[in-house]
């Protein structure tokens, strides 16, 4: 009997990939289009089909009330997505990204997929963790890890492979996470020291600094535009952002009465981009002090995600640090190549070397107390994990009773960085009676055991009778119960979803009538001459035919979107 095979999964905000550890090598799979880069976008075809990735993409502008993407930033929280009638959870539409990417899998390497390692970023809560598994789950995976994003970056440029020992700094910008670790390398040891980041901060923010730009510009505001008229704008600033990458400038036009051409510079980029720019220095600033480390301490400075790749980044970190970033491999690519090897670390390939990995936990763990010099009573958080530390752990407090005869203890367990509870996560309760004595005479000793898979158990004992309770968090208030899980299973199984052996054909179309809607003129009329001529090509269903027509429509497109005016 062989073992199953286990792919890897960065489940990105902007783009997702999948790689595979095979002939002692990190693979990347390609997708049904060729492409290792599937875009993180959901969405419903004409005939009301599910659409996952290029297709789906295309349609951004053309179908904005039938496509969502960016909802990686919402996992773990109640918030839902509307795509034309149905609403969808977070963790519904990872799920759909991930079982295209099983599909895509499944296929490139003609084998069932039940396996998979899941890239998460350093800061994700406890909550989002949880609802990454899910999305795995609802997916048809068992999710054998979680790896944090900079881990995985980490290992991937073979840093684990070291001769010698080295501190290096792994700086992740994604579409709409920022992460940072420091990692230590010694004696086939790669440490985690010290994680920090921001959850709502990524390259999906300095595209809007972008559409606030081009707003003011205009003496409008957002509220000014309608769906369509917003989806195109944010196309054209997010096209303006990777030309500021390659240029000194550019200009934004979205080819409608309200907004007037728009030129923007990197100067004027920077500039904009200053308030996101201090925002990402807060925790960079922070895990150099959590670390107790200098920038002389620092060996290596990596770059990962593809917002990094903007030079305002890149010179922000190379000032920081005095360091130039090592971006060598391709920073969309480095974190789906780490998982990869993180699955043959998990089978044990021939060819790497035998490393443990630590981590550490990324929040404070605690419970809440009394506090008495409060007018209101807001209880104070007491640590008992503190961030930061290497996991897995195991810490304990011992706590006393508050009150005359008081015979219940409820211990309430929080996640974050507040000095009040009301500020902080709270991720479950357990409570245990204790005998009715004077305050403060009733001692309770609170353990908290945190393991590399972020499942925090927790154990309450009362130390005058040896009585013990034991919970382990398994959700917290926005996750989804069991009977949720069902129901999304039940509901994604009766969605129809767009036939694979189709969907080259409906990308090009998609993309043939989003060129059509942003030109005009002649060139407007020969799209819609080619689209009219592929569509009746694909009613004769000669495979070879439409083959070498799409092939050829390809380049035509892609003439066309070089010659037309930038955006």
């Amino acid at each position: 009997m062989t073992n199953p095979t286990i792919i890897g999964i960065d489940l990105g905000t902007t783009n997702s990939l999948c790689s595979i550890w095979q002939d002692e090598q990190a693979i990347l799979i390609p997708n049904v289009l060729g492409h290792t880069l599937t875009p993180s976008v959901v969405g419903l075809d004409n005939e009301r089909q599910i659409i996952v990735g290029e297709m789906a993409k295309q349609r951004l502008t053309t179908h904005p009330k039938y496509t969502i993407a960016s909802f990686k930033r919402y996992m773990g929280t109640d918030r839902s997505f509307k795509i034309g009638w149905k609403l969808f959870r977070p963790e519904e539409l990872s799920a759909l990204i991930l079982k295209n990417l099983k599909a895509d899998a499944e296929a490139h390497l003609n084998t069932t997929i039940t396996e998979a390692v899941i890239s998460v970023p350093a800061y994700f809560s406890d909550a989002q963790r949880k609802a990454t598994k899910i999305a795995g789950e609802l997916a048809g995976l068992t999710v054998r890890r979680l790896i944090n994003e900079p881990t995985a970056a980490a290992i991937a440029y073979g840093l684990h492979e070291a001769d010698n020992e080295s501190t290096f700094l792994v700086f992740d910008l994604g579409g709409g996470t920022f992460d940072v670790s420091i990692l230590e390398l010694f004696d086939g040891v790669m440490q985690v020291h010290a994680s920090a980041g921001n959850n709502h901060l990524g390259g999906e923010d300095f595209v809007d600094v972008i559409i606030q730009y081009v707003l003011a510009e205009n003496k409008l505001k957002h509220q000014d535009l309608n769906l369509k008229q917003r989806a195109v704008l944010r196309q054209c600033a997010e096209q303006a952002k990777h030309q500021l990458t390659q240029h000194q400038q550019t200009t934004i036009d979205p080819n409608h009465k309200k907004i007037q051409t728009t030129p923007i510079t990197r100067k004027i980029f920077e500039t904009i981009s200053d308030p996101l720019l201090e925002a990402i220095k807060q925790p960079l600033r922070r895990v150099m002090t959590d670390a107790s480390l200098n920038v002389n301490d620092l060996d290596t400075v990596v770059l990962v995600g593809g917002a990094s790749k903007m030079p305002l980044i890149r010179s922000m970190v190379s000032k920081m640090f005095r360091h130039i970033p090592n971006s060598h491999i391709n920073p969309d690519e480095v974190v789906a190549i780490g998982t990869a090897v993180q699955v043959g670390l998990i089978t044990r390939g021939e060819s790497l070397k035998e490393i443990v990995l630590t981590d550490v936990a990324p929040y404070t763990l605690g419970t809440g107390v009394l506090n008495k010099n409060s007018n209101d009573n807001s209880p104070l958080f007491a640590p008992i994990i503190e961030r930061n530390s290497p996991i897995p752990i195991s810490r304990s407090k011992i706590f006393v009773t508050a009150s005359d005869n008081q015979t219940i203890v409820q211990s309430n367990i929080y996640q974050g960085e507040s000095r009040l509870v009301k500020d902080n996560i709270k991720l479950g309760e357990i409570s245990i009676d204790v005998p009715p004595k004077p305050a403060n005479e009733e001692s309770i000793e609170t353990r908290f055991t945190y393991d590399v898979n972020g499942l925090l158990e927790v154990d309450i004992t009362v130390l005058s009778t040896g009585l013990k309770k034991s919970m382990v968090i398994e959700s917290s208030e926005n996750n989804m119960s069991k009977e949720d899980i069902k129901h999304c299973l039940e509901k994604l199984a009766e969605l129809k979803i767009h036939p694979r052996d189709q969907v080259e054909n409906a990308t090009l179309i998609a993309r043939g009538e989003r060129l059509y809607e942003e030109s005009i003129g002649e060139k407007r009329d020969y799209i819609g001459g080619i689209l009219e001529d592929f569509n009746e090509l694909i009613n004769q269903q000669d495979v070879n035919a439409i083959e070498m027509a799409r092939l050829k429509i390809v380049g035509v497109f892609d003439e066309v979107e070089l010659d037309k005016p930038f955006c």
